[in-house]
């Protein structure tokens, strides 16, 4: 499955350890809640056209499902070779629900063991009509008499008790009719309404992985059970049929009422995975180009397709193709690829193959947009899917508990992919900013698991649902960075190519990956490594976490030990926290040979350094490694003098880990904040605006940006960071001024300038107010004025903050402009939250309780929004508990536990919780207002740290403000 982007709440790790179980209730409503804001919209308001530009987050996976699937593995007795499938949605435009669907499956298997039942996965199935057995081939006939079929719906399998006896090494078929529901949940076989030039249309597609493909026939659905498919599909005759492969027949036929229905015929797929096979039917249009004999074919609204949003999508998608085949020596097996652009899907983006499936934002990309990053999140995941043809597709992993192999070398590859079509993308700085960073933020938290599991864990009520998490996908793809890095991408390459063919239209599993690494290390003596592939490898998939390295110059011992929160020193795994880790360096500005950490320390006395305050190291040179670096405080001042005399001396990724490293070390009590804040006093001349955005995240946290106002370090900090910010501000404030069009190809400003412009007017530089108002108020004037998409939310936001009734108004008026894209409806719903005068807050609070200027999902996002912001959050408070009793009844405890959560940030005093308490007690379950004041009183614990640290920033900035 493609990646999903998102990022959480700041959460302190010692309230997350403490009350995991607590969290885990709050985190289902903040999803629930956070599904809400992606759908909210007035009901009225028709489906907008594609999303203009938007910033594409780190590559992040799919949210987990509401619930984990049964994961029972199935007998060995049976193994499937060959499916006869066929499929009949009773679905016609325009009809009401409920509907349905009903199919019938015919599966060739052989025998490997004498058995008396045939186990299948079947979930929410109905049998229709009598299971039958034939067989053993090529004998025609019933073979052996089927007693019944049993269906057990806790492991979701249906059992064919049989009279008889199948016999090792014979071949059978079994043949079974089924029928289930056709429901709009997005899973398994699925209907989804969408509007196309103005008229309401109904789609049927699927997404069968991992477990859903039991939802739609009976089935093998285990990825190890690949088998080839016969695919038919009777649908209505409006609609186009597509499945993995090419339509050989289209025909008619009637029902048992004399309708007429189009019977859609599909030659016989590859060798394949069940979760793979994928069904789409409606009335959607295609553009299509060959390339090297593949017919690719982008599939979408006829509206979309005539205006041309999917062009870009199949300018790329050749020359993606071609580049992994050349690069992998490995050709396209397929005659054919669907890229389908569905209005809703849950999954962002689906590999099956042949017919790979997209929520259309994806895909979409406007013709006269002439700035990169949209092409670029189309190009990531486009290729990310793309990838999957080899990693997934033609070779799938054995297990789910080695999904890696699928998600993280396709997340590897969608990088590689992307830089190759959009060559102005900087590979290393995306893949830091994208993939390592966000996910090192995330492998050290207490529970997070290895990034692969041993089999038997993968069982029972084991959610395979959590596997597709950023471990998965971004560790993943960063230890496959560092594998490619310290063998060569040449090696790297060859082995891969070496384990493809070996599984082409089989499974591996990570130790088949590490054998064929090994043998192409063996035949060649460049590249040598201090222990076997495998147990350089198996230190970082088959543990938890990463390592730190400490460096101390006066010895040139580098030591290492697991990055864990030093507050909590719990760990327990096989390899005692040892690693062993490439270590690429540099001293001086010069890059040196490789070394290797193979213990838990060791003395290099090449990184000995002498008196001169001009030598200096640097170790994981561009994050080549998967680790944080913790250098001794010689090192450091050394490292923050050559920053304010030289910056450019270390590469721009090393920057920006030195600084995020620097912060992540304080956070988990490794190194003082006051040693972090002296690799600051340079930015005046740092020019990478995703070095900026990772400095305002760890000093400006966005969660906190409410509250930092009301403590004596907000003062001193708007000092210390307008001296600094203004030269980059006014690099980028004159292009928003004089001409945007000038950075239609740089990158991370698309990405990043969001947050400096946003930082600096909530820091008041006058400059940053002015031009928000400035162009807010040319909006108002001229409203087919389109405000600066990089800045638009900081605008408008500001807009409305530096204005009154008038600016919120007209916020008001064109959100509800019924031609407003969704993106510009969300940007206004929060603009309008920003208003600084309380009955204007009040008044959109009490706008958002009307079913008839909102729908109800708006009415919990308003009120968060308000919450936030530094005058909102009493208004909201006072607003939630005179509204209870309505708002209850329409969101139950969610809304208050996520009211809770953001009013969490203000408790500092005992008399704030008894505030708070005085209230939930009237409205909480025992069991409820026990977890929430254990909450209350844990936010307070942190409120009161917080504000500890934050003294000692403001006594560090009191001595350095005016350096």
């Amino acid at each position: 499955m493609g990646p999903r982007g998102g990022r959480g709440l700041y959460v302190g790790r010692r309230a997350a350890a403490l009350l995991a179980a607590l969290l885990l209730g709050l985190l289902a409503a903040l999803l629930a809640l956070a599904a809400l804001y992606g759908r909210c919209r007035q009901e009225a308001a028709p489906p907008p056209p594609p999303p203009s530009p938007a910033a594409p987050g780190p590559a992040a996976p799919p949210g987990p499902a509401a619930g984990g699937r049964s994961v029972r593995r199935l007998p060995r007795h049976l193994l499937p070779l060959h499916y006869d499938l066929e499929l009949w949605p009773r679905v016609r435009p325009g009809q009401a629900g409920p509907f349905a669907f009903s199919g019938q499956v015919n599966i060739t298997v052989r025998c490997r063991q004498d058995t008396e039942e045939a186990v299948l996965h079947s979930a929410g199935l109905r049998s229709r009509g009598p299971a039958v057995v034939r067989g053993p081939l090529p004998a025609s006939g019933p073979a052996v008499e089927v007693a019944g079929l049993r269906q057990e719906e806790e492991g979701e399998t249906a059992v064919l008790e049989l009279r008889g006896r199948l016999r090792a090494g014979r071949r059978y078929v079994l043949q079974l009719g089924f029928q289930g529901r056709l429901e709009e949940d997005l899973d398994g076989l699925f209907l989804t309404r969408y509007t196309d030039q103005g008229r309401s249309s109904m789609l049927i597609a699927s997404q069968l992985e991992p477990t859903y493909a039991r939802t739609v026939y009976p089935c093998f659905d285990e990825p190890a059970m690949k088998a080839t498919f016969n695919i038919r599909i009777i649908h209505d005759p409006s609609y186009v049929a597509l499945s993995n492969m090419p339509a050989i027949d289209v025909s008619e036929m009637k029902d048992e009422n004399g309708s007429l229905w189009t019977v859609t015929t599909f030659n016989t797929s590859l060798k394949m995975s069940t979760y793979l096979t994928a069904f789409v039917i409606g009335d959607f249009d295609y553009v299509t180009r060959t390339e090297r004999g593949n017919e690719i074919r982008i599939w979408a609204r006829k509206e979309a397709i005539r205006n041309g949003y999917v062009d870009y999508a199949l300018n790329i998608t050749g020359p993606i193709f071609s580049f992994l085949e050349d690069l992998l020596n490995v050709s396209y097996p397929l005659p054919k690829t669907d890229l389908v652009a569905l209005p809703d899907f849950g999954a962002g983006a689906m590999e099956n193959w042949g017919l790979m499936t997209f929520q259309e934002s994806s895909l979409m990309y406007l013709p006269s947009d002439k700035f990169t990053s949209r092409k670029a999140m189309i190009a990531i995941i486009v290729s990310h899917e793309l990838g999957h043809q080899w990693f997934g597709n033609l070779v799938t992993m054995s297990w789910w508990n080695d999904l890696w192999l699928n998600e993280g070398l396709a997340s590897y590859f969608e990088y590689l992919g992307a830089t190759f079509v959009e060559p102005k993308l900087s590979l290393d700085k995306i893949f830091y900013d994208h993939v390592v960073q966000p996910v090192l933020s995330e492998d050290n938290e207490i529970g997070v698991r290895s990034l692969s599991e041993s089999e038997d864990k993968i069982k029972g009520s084991f959610s395979l649902m959590s596997l597709f998490d950023s471990i998965t996908y971004n560790k993943g793809a960063s230890i496959t960075w560092m594998l490619s890095g310290f063998l060569t991408e040449k090696l790297f390459i060859r082995a891969l190519t070496s384990y493809l063919k070996e599984f082409a239209f089989s499974n591996a599993n990570q130790d088949d990956l590490w054998t064929h690494i090994q043998m192409v290390v063996d035949a060649q003596d460049e590249v040598q490594l201090p222990a076997s592939v495998k147990q350089i490898m198996d230190s970082w998939t088959c543990q938890n976490g990463f390592p730190v390295l400490t460096l101390n110059l006066t010895t040139g011992t580098i030591s290492q030990e697991q990055f864990f929160n030093k507050k909590n020193e719990n760990s327990t795994d096989s390899y005692n926290n040892t690693w062993i880790i490439p270590v690429s360096w540099m001293r001086n500005g010069s890059s040196q040979p490789l070394i290797w950490l193979d213990k838990s320390s060791n003395v290099f006395p090449e990184m000995q350094v002498s008196e001169s305050e001009y030598d200096w190291i640097l170790l994981n040179v561009n994050l080549t490694g998967y680790y944080r670096v913790n250098y001794d405080e010689l090192n450091l001042k050394r490292l923050a003098r050559l920053l304010e005399n030289d910056p450019k001396a270390i590469p721009a990724v090393s920057r920006c880990q030195l600084i995020d490293d620097a912060f992540a070390l304080t956070q988990f009590g490794y190194m003082q904040i006051e040693t972090a804040l002296e690799l600051t006093k340079y930015l005046a001349r740092e020019d990478e605006l995703f070095i900026w955005n990772a400095v305002l995240l760890n000093l400006v946290p966005e969660n906190l940006e409410g509250t930092l106002k009301n403590y004596e370090v907000y003062p001193l900090l708007k000092k210390y960071l307008l001296k600094r910010m203004l030269p980059i501000y006014h690099y980028y404030a004159g292009f928003i001024r004089q001409n945007i069009d000038a950075l239609e190809d740089d990158y991370f400003a698309q990405v990043y300038l969001e947050k400096l412009f946003a930082t600096a007017c909530w820091l008041g530089l006058q400059d940053c107010l002015d031009l928000s108002s400035e162009l807010y108020a040319k909006w108002m004037d001229h409203p087919e004025y389109k405000i600066p998409f990089l800045i638009r939310r900081t605008v408008c936001c500001y807009g409305v903050a530096g204005g009154g009734e008038k600016e919120w108004n007209f916020a008001w008026e064109m959100y509800n402009h019924t031609d407003s894209p969704k993106e510009d409806k969300d940007i206004l719903l929060s603009a309008m939250s920003c208003a600084k005068e309380s009955w204007l807050l009040y008044r959109y609070l009490q706008y958002g309780l009307s079913d008839t200027l909102f729908s109800s999902n708006c009415t919990s996002v308003i009120i968060l929004y308000v919450a936030t912001k530094d005058i909102g959050h009493r208004i909201a408070w006072e607003f939630v508990t005179e509204n209870w009793p309505l708002l209850s009844e329409r969101y139950g405890k969610e809304l208050l536990h996520d009211v809770l959560k953001d009013m969490g940030r203000f408790v500092n005093t005992d008399v704030q919780i008894q505030e708070l308490q005085v209230f939930y007690n009237t409205t909480l379950e025992e069991d409820e207002r026990v977890a929430a004041t254990l909450l209350l009183e844990f936010t307070k614990s942190e409120n009161m740290e917080r504000r500890e640290l934050l003294i000692r920033v403001a006594n560090w900035l009191q001595k350095n403000v005016d350096d």
